[in-house]
């Protein structure tokens, strides 16, 4: 889960068997529990029976979408309601890039879900137009196709208001001083969530987790596949886990890194707090670092001092914003990376340096809005949207204030860093104006393989008990714990104990016989890295609004 920016406070981000050559274009004919045959189940045989038919229409992408060729752009038409195929649709934005080795080595589409909610996999093709080498092995066999889920981008994009309002800035301190403050961030939960239902609401009853399991299992029979090769990061563990259970006679392969925990009574008001109790783990790592490394940033040379530094930083900007725009919501929302991201470790830390050494000007740039990047201003409000449309709409939430109000109060104590930033991030699910869902219980299903789950055993957005619970949950998976590590998204580092079992799983179906534990990849090292592009030039991590 990863999030960016929030309306009121500063976001949080708070968010399978071995065939070579092509696979028969038919969609698989069970799923979704068959013996129940609920409506939405016969609704999505009949929508893949319809996609395997049509196919993808293959075509440069459009210019403004910044795909350049060899990638290439689609649609796959799914319903908005899959209780009523033959009712409203929308299209699902698709594309990809073939794979680099002769015919004999192929195995298919390798689709992909960065997480989110909110997040688009449409760049996830280029891991084989700019051959990156951690995946060069895996696209000698696989197509990667990347999509924008339902509300997403360019597939039906909904939004909950209007975007240069939403990224201006200072925003209010998410850490409330008095009831006041409280009452006006509800005031502010309670209006966007308003603003959902005004700009998007024909969609947000159909913005559910199983929704877009269903529009995967479209897509994997529009790509002509009879089964589904996967991977998904973050909250696209959860999206993995939810079409596993629905489809396991459909999954070939599946890779899940940095797990959301599955489990109905965590999603996904839970699964926020412990969020933020990981989060202040994660800070505390960093904190550590920086000061053995006082020499390079003098910040502070113990952990200590950092946090007071840190806290002097807020109290300047919340007295004073820096640059008139970065307060202590747009400082949370930027040195969030740091615990988010370990490769984000130097870039943080070269940027607060500049500014205690007088020099703010990376600061403002990495903090502050854009209000000139009207393309990136709209994807970030629509990330964010979709983000609070699927968490909302996936399942029950307290609508009671007093708890809200009694359990962050609570956390906060404990984990000061983000707490209350993330609490205002999801508060508009408490006065939600659509129907709130009962999510899927996670669980094996006949017929599912061996599933591959990566995970460090410190990540802060998806803490490691995640992985755990969903390894019990799937029987004959394989977890691979990366030891004294935190990043999220641990098949983006360069570690061989992991990168080689991935590509034995992706090219062999090969998993060890037992679960395995490696040691943590490279500590970063001090050293000039583009600190002005440090919050906006991770387009490959892991991420979602």
């Amino acid at each position: 889960m990863r999030r960016k920016a929030a309306f009121g406070a500063a976001g949080t981000l708070v968010t399978g068997a071995l065939l070579t050559g092509a696979i028969a274009a038919t969609p698989a004919s069970a799923g979704e529990h068959p013996k129940t045959k609920t409506a939405e189940a016969r609704g999505v045989q009949t929508a893949a029976a319809r996609a395997a038919k049509k196919g993808i229409d293959w075509q440069d992408c459009p210019a403004d979408w910044g795909l350049k060729s060899p990638v290439q752009c689609g649609y796959v038409t799914v319903p908005v309601d899959y209780a009523r195929p033959n009712g409203r649709t929308i299209k699902i934005a698709v594309d990809r890039a073939v794979s680099t080795g002769g015919k004999e080595e192929r195995q298919g589409s390798l689709l992909y879900n960065p997480g989110g909610p909110g997040g688009s996999g449409m760049k996830f093709p280029t891991r084989i137009t700019t051959k990156n080498p951690l995946w060069a092995k895996t696209a000698k066999a696989y197509d990667f196709v990347g999509f924008d889920p339902r509300g997403v981008g360019h597939s039906a994009a909904i939004s909950c208001m209007d975007p240069q309002e939403f990224v201006k800035a200072p925003k209010a301190d998410p850490v409330p001083d008095s009831e006041a403050d409280k009452r006006a961030q509800r005031k502010l939960a309670k209006e966007y969530a308003q603003g959902c239902a005004e700009r998007s609401g024909d969609l947000l009853p159909y913005m559910t987790t199983a929704n877009t399991a269903r529009d995967l299992d479209v897509v994997r029979a529009a790509l002509g596949e009879k089964k589904l090769n996967y991977l998904g990061v973050s909250y696209g563990t959860y999206l993995g886990a939810v079409y596993a259970t629905l489809f396991p006679d459909h999954v070939r392969r599946m890779l899940v890194d940095s797990v959301v925990d599955p489990s109905r009574e965590k999603v996904w008001y839970q699964a926020n707090l412990d969020q933020d109790l990981a989060f202040e783990t994660r800070w505390g790592d960093w904190k550590k670092w920086v000061a053995k490394n006082d020499a390079a940033y003098h910040i502070g040379d113990t952990p200590e001092k950092v946090q007071a530094a840190w806290e002097k930083l807020r109290a300047t900007a919340k007295k004073n914003p820096i640059g008139g725009v970065v307060g202590p919501a747009e400082l949370t929302g930027f040195f969030q990376n740091a615990p988010y991201y370990d490769s984000m470790w130097t870039s943080v830390a070269e940027v607060w340096s500049a500014y205690l050494a007088g020099d703010s000007k990376p600061l403002v740039e990495n903090a502050g809005p854009n209000l000139k990047d009207t393309a990136g201003n709209i994807a970030s409000e629509n990330g964010n949207a979709v983000y609070t449309a699927v968490e909302c709409t996936d399942t029950k939430w307290p609508t009671s204030w007093r708890k809200w109000d009694r359990d962050n109060t609570r956390i906060h104590q404990q984990a000061p860093f983000m707490t209350w930033s993330n609490a205002w991030m999801n508060l508009p699910c408490a006065t939600w104006p659509v129907k709130q869902q009962r999510p899927v219980e996670v669980a094996t299903g006949k017929g599912l393989p061996s599933v591959l789950i990566v995970q460090s055993e410190r990540d802060a957005a998806t803490p490691y008990g995640g992985a755990v619970e969903l390894h019990k949950r799937f029987a004959g998976s394989r977890l691979i714990t990366e030891k004294n590590a935190g990043s999220h998204g641990v098949t983006g580092q360069v570690n061989p104990c992991i990168n080689d079992r991935v590509d034995a799983y992706f090219l062999e179906g090969k998993t060890d016989a037992e679960d395995v534990t490696c040691a943590p990849h490279a500590t970063p090292k001090p050293g000039k890295s583009t600190a002005k592009a440090a919050a906006k030039g991770a387009a490959d991590l892991p991420a979602a609004p």
